[in-house]
């Protein structure tokens, strides 16, 4: 089946020589939820801008539904619904007035079932006739998503969606995207909370200087480049470590109360059920044994180093 969304050879440049996008290749599945990950000025936000059409192309190809932003730039704009992460609303409209007008803005005819079900969807039907002047910042993010899906959009993105919004309605908004992804409606998100990411992503994408280093299924990359960490509780302590235990490169807490080994998840039985027969060799008997598994955030910051 063709992806929603097709970049290829996306190159970005500014007039002071900086290298924005890198030859971008990216398919994005129909339905799916993507979480496009990367460090501050790393290319994020010039990547949607340039997908919904609002970044001048100077080299590449990008297709949306089928539609190419600039030769069909309105049938492909159609197909999107953006939520920056600037809160640009009209202070003095009501709420049922600005999500109404921007359905009308991407000519769909008057539909008031279609606005109160996306306003009672994101718990904003008590606050329809509320100036948007009178909400607070995260009620205003959420009148910012009834905006963009107003129109019906098979395609969301959201650009930083959880800034500046409490984790009660960060939790809620994480809902909200998956009711959305049942419903059909493809989502592409960027965020600075990893947690987010692993919470809500089917695929991660992460960019790096412009260039995407890595596109994969989130559980199969935690899977082949997340860690875990076997801890050794001691008692009495141990600071040093017996140079006959060096080939399991442990690591002892400054105290000597915790050991850690870090080891590959396959293969994991073997290397541990040597590591626990060369403690006992050694004539140390743990008090107590936890393992722990990188999270995405590890994963992320340690590709983001590389």
């Amino acid at each position: 089946m063709a992806p929603i969304i097709s970049v290829k050879d996306l190159s970005k440049s500014y007039g002071t020589g900086l290298l924005a996008l890198n030859r971008i290749d990216l398919e994005i599945q129909a339905g799916e939820i993507f979480a496009l990950l990367g460090a501050n000025g790393a290319g994020k936000t010039t990547l949607i801008g340039a997908i919904c059409g609002l970044v001048r192309i100077p080299a590449g190809h990008v297709t949306v539904a089928g539609h190419d932003i600039v030769s069909a730039y309105k049938d492909a704009r159609t197909q999107i619904g953006l939520v920056p992460q600037e809160l640009t609303t009209d202070a003095f409209e009501t709420v049922w007035a600005t999500v109404s007008f921007s359905r009308g803005l991407f000519g769909k005819p008057s539909d008031p079932a279609h606005v109160e079900k996306v306003l009672r969807a994101l718990s904003l039907w008590d606050k329809k006739d509320a100036r948007i002047r009178t909400l607070s910042g995260g009620m205003k993010r959420r009148v910012m998503i009834a905006k963009a899906l107003a129109h019906e959009p098979r395609v969301l993105f959201l650009d930083e969606p959880s800034a500046g919004v409490d984790v009660a309605l960060r939790k809620d908004m994480w809902a909200m995207v998956h009711r959305l992804r049942d419903q059909g409606v493809t989502i592409v998100l960027t965020t600075h909370y990893i947690e987010e990411a692993q919470e809500m992503a089917d695929r991660v994408g992460v960019i790096r200087h412009g260039e995407i280093i890595l596109v994969e299924n989130k559980h199969r990359l935690m899977r082949e480049l997340g860690k875990k960490r076997l801890t050794i509780e001691l008692h009495p302590p141990r600071t040093e470590i017996p140079e006959t235990l060096a080939a399991h490169h442990l690591t002892a807490s400054e105290d000597g109360g915790e050991w850690t080994y870090v080891y590959e998840p396959n293969g994991s039985q073997d290397a541990i059920a040597c590591l626990l027969e060369d403690l006992h060799g050694e004539g140390i008997r743990p008090k107590d044994l936890h393992t722990t598994q990188s999270s995405l955030e590890d994963i992320f910051v340690s590709l983001v180093k590389e």
